[in-house]
Formats: structure tokens, sequence, C-alpha cells
């Protein structure tokens, strides 16, 4: 269900237009997700050392954070396990998912500049057939220009 909530998020990300604002609510939403469930899970799993999920959701931020103060510990195998396990989980999936929001802002980056590039090609083609059409006009002015001097000189002769 929460990987079905951030995944949502992530749909609704890649359909609006890109701002920061939008990379933010999802890079937010993913750690406090990440933080709710290993505060949630350490305080079930180390009931000594975090008798409160205030205290498990502390430490969970802190660790999701990298930040790691040391004053909060799991203590026993089990809750070192999912200390471990919780800590590699949390940080690939805020990872994961800034990796995600980096790449469309390089993909629609990347998308605008070849947009920007087709736009340029066809201004440019576009003027260089308007200088085209217009040599071209020039030159068959020249022509009848010269033909009808050249009409004039054979009559004079």
């Amino acid at each position: 269900m929460v990987r079905l909530l951030i995944r949502r998020r992530l749909d609704v990300f890649q359909r609006a237009p890109l701002s920061v604002r939008n990379a933010m609510a999802v890079i937010i939403a993913a750690t406090t997700v990440s933080v709710l469930v290993g505060g949630v899970l350490i305080t079930m799993v180390d009931s000594e050392e975090f008798p409160s999920l205030g205290r498990g959701l502390w430490w969970a931020l802190q660790t999701v954070t990298t930040v790691g103060y040391g004053d909060v510990t799991p203590e026993n195998t089990a809750g070192r396990l999912v200390a471990a396990l919780f800590l590699l989980e949390a940080i690939s999936f805020v990872t994961i998912v800034t990796a995600v929001i980096t790449s469309s802002f390089v993909e629609r980056a990347r998308q605008q500049r070849i947009a920007d590039s087709q736009t340029s090609d066809t201004v440019a083609a576009e003027k260089l057939t308007a200088q085209l059409s217009e040599m071209t006009s020039r030159l068959e002015q020249i022509q009848r220009t010269l033909d009808s001097r050249g009409s004039a000189d054979a009559t004079l002769r």
C-alpha cells in the first residue's frame, strides 16, 4: 500500500508540469513514509530500547537522513537486523526516488532543447526559402530586363 501511494505520487509528478515544488513533495513523501515504517517496525521489534513510538520515529529520522547522532540505537540482535535492513532500504528508496526525479528533469530539459532546435531549424528554413524566393524574383526581373534590351538592340540593327 505504501509503495502504491508513492507510485501514484510519482505518476502524478511525471504527468504534472515539472516543478521543484512537485519534486520536493515526492521526496518528502518518500522520506516520511520511510521514517514512519521504520519507526513503527523498530518499536515493535526492540521495545526495550524503543519503548515509545516517538523514540522509534526519532531513530528512524536520524537513520533515513544519515545523521545518526547515536543517542538511540538498537541493542538486541533482532533490532540491529531490522536497523540494518531499514538503513539499506530507506536510503536506497529515497535515493531511487531522487534519481527518478532527477532523470525526469534531465529528460524534460532534453526534450525542450530538441523542440527548441526543431523550431529554430523551421524558422531558419522558412527564412532561407523566403530569401531564395526573393532572389528568384530578382533574377526573373533581370532576365526580363535583359530580354527586353536584347529585343530593342535587335530592332536597332
